[in-house]
């Protein structure tokens, strides 16, 4: 339960740094490459075995870590542009409901427990997710020509925690977590990296200092979210529904609750009912271990 409680911890302190970007104007895209190449160093220093480079695409876990790292960053796109042109409330629905792709995925695939309490709190982990996510009391609206876009960041981040399971299981051991999760950074620094090359050639990339030491408050967290979370993963009392059900739901509830608390952000209705749905449904979850 220690490493679901870190990943909680860690991925708020992702959300706190996403927001002080734009109280200091850093550039989101340069920050987040840089942020890929701190979370895969951080691996690399946490990896307590010799490292050979030329070895790693012989293990087991590779290609999927490479799949991996290419999506991380695609998937940021897609939320990026899901922000855009349909505003955030909807990339925050989108990216958190996904979480029923993983968790169905585990009862599916792994036969794993279920019972009246853990699907009452499964469900209403759903709508807490809906509710705390709205951001205008208009509610979401998504115009045709744009529903790919979120439909993209939904498949996209179901695929990466349901991935993370499906390889954490069957090919990465306990002594690889920390070289496996460096891998997945690195694949996506290097797509990352090649797109701030395109801006380099275009004549539009502006690297300031800001923006690396950016990249380094948000790499730490970044890494410790993906890794505690594989840690999590492997709990042996401890199923993968239940850890994705109380890891998303408490991480949107302690960045709500944390938003109010630094940023003075204000609520609406419906968040605070997505409060309480949030606390009920990880108490049931909880109680059904």
């Amino acid at each position: 339960m220690i490493y679901l409680l870190l990943s909680i911890i860690a991925s708020t302190l992702i959300f706190i740094v996403f927001k002080l970007f734009s109280k200091y104007n850093i550039n989101t895209m340069q920050a987040i490459v840089f942020n890929y190449i701190f979370a895969c160093t951080s691996g690399l220093l946490a990896y307590g075995e010799p490292i050979s480079l030329s070895g790693l695409p012989q293990q087991e876990w590779f290609i999927g870590a490479v799949v991996l790292g290419l999506i991380f960053i695609l998937v940021f796109n897609c939320m990026a542009i899901t922000t855009q042109k349909n505003g955030l409330s909807v990339a925050a629905v989108a990216s958190k409901m996904s979480v029923a792709i993983p968790i169905i995925f585990g009862i599916i695939v792994y036969h794993e427990s279920t019972g009246l309490l853990k699907i009452s709190g499964i469900i209403i982990a759903l709508f807490a997710v809906y509710f705390t996510s709205i951001k205008k009391s208009s509610g979401i609206h998504i115009q045709k020509e744009n529903i790919i876009f979120p439909v993209l960041v939904f498949i996209g981040s179901g695929f990466i925690d349901t991935s993370l399971k499906y390889i954490e299981l069957n090919y990465v051991s306990k002594n690889d977590i920390p070289i496996f999760s460096a891998t997945i950074f690195g694949c996506a620094a290097l797509l990352g990296l090649l797109a701030l090359t395109y801006q380099r050639i275009r004549g539009t990339l502006n690297i300031q200092f800001k923006n690396i030491l950016g990249g380094i408050a948000l790499g730490i967290p970044n890494y410790g979210s993906i890794y505690f979370l594989i840690q999590a993963l492997r709990a042996e009392n401890l199923d993968s529904s239940t850890v994705f059900t109380i890891n998303n739901v408490a991480i949107l509830l302690v960045s709500t609750l944390t938003g109010i608390l630094l940023f003075k952000e204000e609520l609406i209705l419906k968040n605070w009912i997505g409060i309480a749905l949030s606390i009920f449904s990880i108490l049931l979850v909880a109680l059904s271990i």
